[in-house]
């Protein structure tokens, strides 16, 4: 705890999402002053389970409705914000495109702009993904890889990407930006993704489901270690204002294949009697993707601090707890 936080006006968009909760709960932690945008209620959020919407402010809104969003950063007096909503399932982004659009590039413009004509905020975090890269034969990719996405929600954090970029360029907008893997932890409820989808068949004593051929290759980042690069960067960013306008890579420099990650999973709960069910199934997805994180390591001195056994470990730990919550409510 440097300090940096203590009180500081902060806003955080998509507080309900698997990161958000998790970057709530650190925020709070360390004395920030959150406040919190919030859509949908989602009663079994980390936000609401772990006990946080008593310790922050919240204004319900979309993250598209610039009236909202210079709202709250006028009233609230914002200093510092935590972009992070967005639309983050690759399948959903397939089926229902233009939602993901809206939520994803609109609701970064309309972030973006309400922090240009906010005269308080001091620095910007934006979410991009390692998505936006799309597909490059060269591994792993580097932050001066051209943005290729080519399937909706590749191409929706393409261009908020590019959009963050611009108002820093533009505008001189103390902004810069995230590059992560796939984000898994305790509170991730969408259970078509792979790790609690995963855990919650093995916990329940049922073979694990692989919509792919398992061999795709992947980057995982443990939730408490993308908090951790969000709230690096945002402090970053507070000292040096030449970050303004770049994007990071954030990850453990050792890709998976989703057959491995499910492999280590059944290791954790001790259940490697239960054969994958390997569908095949799944539509544009790229094979191989993973980051080089070396400009963060070196730029920001950040390093991760829970290998991916070590998140495994707590996020079984996570969904064992649950589980036994919902089986008592049961």
């Amino acid at each position: 705890m440097s300090g940096f936080w203590k009180d500081r006006p902060t806003l955080v968009t998509g507080p309900t999402g698997l990161v958000g909760g998790w970057l709530v709960k650190q925020l709070v932690a360390e004395g920030a002053d959150v406040v919190c945008l919030v859509r949908d209620w989602v009663p079994r959020s980390n936000l609401i389970l772990m006990g946080l919407l008593d310790r922050v402010k919240v204004v319900r809104g979309d993250v598209r409705d610039e009236a909202v969003m210079e709202r709250a950063l006028g009233e609230y007096e914002v200093d510092t914000v935590l972009h992070i909503a967005a639309q983050a399932l690759v399948p959903i982004g397939n089926r229902n495109p233009l939602s993901t659009f809206e939520t994803n590039i609109k609701g970064t413009w309309t972030v973006l702009e309400a922090c240009r004509r906010s005269p308080l905020v001091k620095q910007i975090v934006i979410a991009s993904s390692d998505k936006a890269y799309g597909y490059h034969t060269a591994l792993p990719y580097a932050e001066d890889f051209p943005l290729r996405g080519r399937h909706p929600y590749d191409v929706s954090k393409a261009c908020a990407d590019l959009i963050a970029q611009a108002y820093a360029a533009t505008y001189g907008l103390p902004v810069a930006i995230t590059r992560c893997g796939n984000f898994y932890g305790g509170g991730d409820l969408n259970w078509n993704r792979i790790v609690p989808g995963t855990i919650r068949s093995v916990l329940h004593g049922q073979r694990p489901v692989v919509r792919s051929d398992g061999a795709s290759v992947r980057e995982f980042i443990y939730v408490e270690n993308a908090v951790s690069a969000y709230m690096t960067l945002a402090e970053r960013l507070a000292e040096r204002r030449d970050l303004a306008g770049q994007a990071f890579n954030f990850g453990h420099q050792r890709p998976w294949t989703v057959l491995q990650l499910v492999t280590e999973i059944l290791a954790v709960c001790g259940r490697e009697d239960l054969q994958p069910d390997i569908r095949s199934e799944a539509t544009n997805e790229i094979d191989k993707q993973y980051l080089d994180p070396t400009k963060a390591m070196r730029e920001l001195h950040w390093q991760p601090k829970y290998s991916l056994r070590d998140g495994l470990e707590l996020t079984v730990e996570w969904y064992r707890g649950f589980f036994a919550e919902e089986g008592t409510r049961a």
